[in-house]
């Protein structure tokens, strides 16, 4: 255990849990204490168990488009509530159709994530700036 708690989750009305399950058995391997709240997560869902937990930071996963809608107005959400700089990261297939993931990236920096990860990310590389922004590495 490296005791750093980390909230993940897919937000939003998608059900996609196989990635989750991957991603709470990887960063559990790599030492992080993992709460999971599962599929089909609301922003306060993971508000209200990053509070309850002291998280050091939150994972969103999205795999069925609609992640941007899903994510916009997390980073204030979590301001409001007193977590102002929890690291927020999101991955997965998080916009409709095909779309440059730079412009995707700029959009969810633009809301307040510190880290975006297009389709297919190995969870390898979301670790290693994990463990990078929260001192670790």
């Amino acid at each position: 255990m490296n005791g750093k708690t980390v909230v993940i989750g897919v937000i939003g009305a998608d059900a996609h849990a196989v990635g989750n399950k991957i991603i709470a058995f990887a960063l559990d391997q790599a030492g992080y204490k993992v709460i999971n709240l599962g599929v089909m997560v609301s922003q306060e869902e993971y508000i209200e168990a990053a509070l309850e937990t002291n998280a050091d930071a939150i994972i969103v996963s999205s795999l069925y488009g609609h992640g941007e809608i899903d994510c916009n107005g997390l980073r204030e959400k979590c301001n409001e509530a007193g977590l102002k700089g929890i690291p927020l990261l999101a991955g997965g297939n998080l916009v409709v159709g095909k779309q440059d993931f730079k412009d995707v990236e700029a959009r969810f920096k633009a809301m307040g994530f510190d880290c975006v990860y297009p389709p297919g990310t190995p969870i390898e590389t979301t670790i290693a700036d994990l463990d990078k922004i929260l001192g670790l590495a």
